[in-house]
């Protein structure tokens, strides 16, 4: 799959390409529309108790204008029954509709979590920019939306006219001002949200960094603290940490300035609704029991708004949610409707290649081209920031080329889905790292273990006696607080894991930089062995001894290619070369002028 880096432009451009698609269109629309069904009961069962809040305006009304005028027991008992059954009724319906919130919000999670988590992890790979934790966190709020008071929030916004209107049935005058009291909290709740809105989302971006950072660090912390680093490293976080706070301070004050118009409406329009109905009632035109009535309507005609207000926080953080969610899983979606294809063979081309690292706008790699049959071995050589490691990830499909292809039976190996792929690879990064878990999971790549092949990978690299001298042999935990191995253990480890199931192609970046001369005598054989089981593979490397073992030698200089072909070939080459640059030497030294550059590799292996 081919994921670009991304840039901020080009990330509010798929928002509103989301926000052009029906809601139906985006994947958490297609997961809500097959969930519609649960959320009208929601919506119906929500309309239902809010009518039935109009139970308690009836009792007061009927106990103020009937039961103190006629002095009725019967009356005040058979009252208050019925309203002692109406908040069992209110309290079941309750119960009922918390239920199916929250199998809704499980619903979405069950559906949509999968998805986000293989899709963030991916782009995470593949782009290094973009935030896991936030992704997953977006998971969490989006489920709180839908469990708690900002999705009631929204629904029961609609029932503010329902109680206008029966204020009207009492008075046009308890009706209009209970409009005017709604149309300002409105008002006042849209401005909160158009003016800390935007600062909301700056504030959550720069919180996103700063964490980035913090996370960033940890991961170098023995570093950090060996060379007296931790003062750097926390003015870094902080000037982010600070940012974030900035604008949420900003966010807050914005939103309580608003909010103390909205608290004055909220605290003043009930009190002068009363006084408004005290008049009406000197009048004649309403009861007394209207009066307390009247002031309850105003505040149940305020109070959907008032909840959108104290609710508004969360609703703008699900609705970013919403969006971040939905763009991830639109540029993941070519991913998952590939196609399955069959199981690699290991023929490897690569084409007019031109590698550009993610977020980078000058080529690291131009015009590489080579192919290895399955079986064959090659190595890569060259002088340090040759490109090496940036070849290896375009081999592994992790970059996508900038130009030209890598295809591996064909198939171009960054549109090859990897959960398809990835089981018949083997790769040994420079950086080796092991997850929590024990070490057969670890070479087992955290799959189901089975122990003959666990057995097997470790016996490839010679490995398997110095893991019975473990503390718990193949039981023994790995991880940042497992058993603590030396780096020539974790690189025939990582070796192991490599090799795991045996590979159709394998790719190793130095996977001998901190072995000795067992662990590199393990290695030749390891590789002969893959060879002979028609593995291909590629390494990088500077050591000579793995050299001797390879079929095919590619040679990188400043990121191109200056020589291909058969590593004896080249080896040939290369001796020439030094030959006849030594010999210049000698000459040049003769008459004190500087030896000239030596003569370069062609493409057939040659000394040019």
């Amino acid at each position: 799959m081919r994921i670009k880096p991304i840039s901020e432009r080009a990330a509010q451009s798929l928002a509103v390409e989301i926000s052009a698609r029906t809601a139906r269109e985006t994947p958490l629309g297609k997961i809500l529309a097959q969930c519609k069904q649960t959320f009208y009961l929601v919506v119906v069962l929500t309309y239902l108790l809010e009518f039935l809040s109009l139970a308690p305006m009836l009792y007061l009304l009927n106990v103020y204008d009937r039961v103190l005028s006629s002095r009725s027991g019967i009356t005040l008992v058979s009252l208050t029954l019925i309203i002692v059954a109406v908040y069992v009724f209110w309290g079941a319906l309750e119960w009922i509709r918390q239920r199916l919130m929250v199998r809704l919000s499980l619903r979405i999670d069950w559906d949509v979590g999968p998805d986000v988590f293989d899709a963030s992890f991916r782009s995470h790979a593949l782009r290094k920019n973009v935030d896991v934790h936030q992704l997953l966190g977006d998971l969490m709020d989006l489920r709180q939306f839908f469990t708690g008071a900002p999705l009631l929030a929204l629904i029961k916004a609609p029932w503010a006219v329902v109680f206008v209107a029966i204020g009207w049935l009492f008075h046009p005058y308890l009706a209009i001002f209970a409009a005017v009291a709604s149309v300002l909290i409105l008002f006042f709740t849209y401005m909160t949200l158009k003016v800390s809105g935007p600062i909301l989302r700056e504030s959550q971006q720069a919180k996103s960094q700063a964490n980035s950072v913090a996370a960033s660090s940890l991961r170098h912390a023995e570093t950090t603290l060996a060379m007296g680093m931790l003062g750097a490293v926390r003015d870094r976080w902080y000037s982010q940490h600070s940012h974030f706070l900035t604008k949420q301070v900003y966010a807050s004050e914005a939103s309580g300035l608003m909010g103390g118009f909205t608290g004055f409406i909220s605290r003043a329009m009930p009190s002068l609704q009363i006084g408004l109905g005290v008049y009406l009632a000197m009048q004649g035109l309403i009861t007394g029991g209207m009066i307390i009535v009247s002031s309850m309507l105003v505040s149940k005609a305020m109070g959907p708004f008032n909840d959108l207000l104290s609710n508004w926080r969360s609703i703008a953080t699900a609705r970013q949610a919403y969006d971040r969610v939905n763009a991830l899983l639109l540029e993941d979606e070519v991913y998952q409707s590939q196609m399955q294809l069959p199981l690699p063979k290991g023929a490897l081309v690569v084409s007019d290649l031109v590698g550009l690292p993610p977020g980078a706008k000058k080529p690291v790699l131009n015009d590489i081209n080579f192919n290895l049959d399955a079986g064959q071995v090659m190595a890569v050589v060259g002088p340090s920031a040759a490109g090496k490691s940036s070849l290896v990830k375009l081999l592994l499909g992790l970059w996508a080329p900038a130009a030209g292809s890598v295809r591996l039976d064909g198939v171009e190996l960054c549109d090859w889905s990897h959960d398809e792929v990835g089981p018949h690879v083997g790769y040994v990064p420079q950086e080796i790292e092991f997850f929590e878990g024990t070490v057969a999971e670890n070479i087992a790549r955290l799959g189901p273990v089975d122990s003959e092949k666990v057995v097997q990978a470790a016996e490839l690299i010679g490995m398997h006696s110095t893991i019975l001298g473990f503390p718990e042999g193949y039981d023994t935990p790995l991880g940042e607080s497992g058993f603590a191995l030396s780096g020539g253990q974790r690189q025939r480890l990582a070796i192991a894991r490599a090799v795991y199931g045996a590979p159709k192609y394998v790719v190793m970046d130095e996977p001998n930089s901190n072995l000795d001369d067992a662990g590199e005598a393990a290695l030749v054989q390891t590789i002969s062995k893959l060879k002979e089981m028609g593995s291909t593979v590629v390494l990088t490397t500077h050591r000579p001894r793995l050299v001797g073992a390879v079929d095919m030698m590619l040679v990188l200089q400043a990121g191109k290619q200056v020589g291909f072909g058969p590593a004896k070939s080249i080896l040939d080459a290369v001796r020439q070369q030094q030959a006849g640059t030594a010999a210049a030497g000698r000459n040049l030294a003769a008459v004190a002028v500087a030896p000239a550059p030596g003569p370069v590799l062609t493409s057939a292996g040659g000394a040019a």
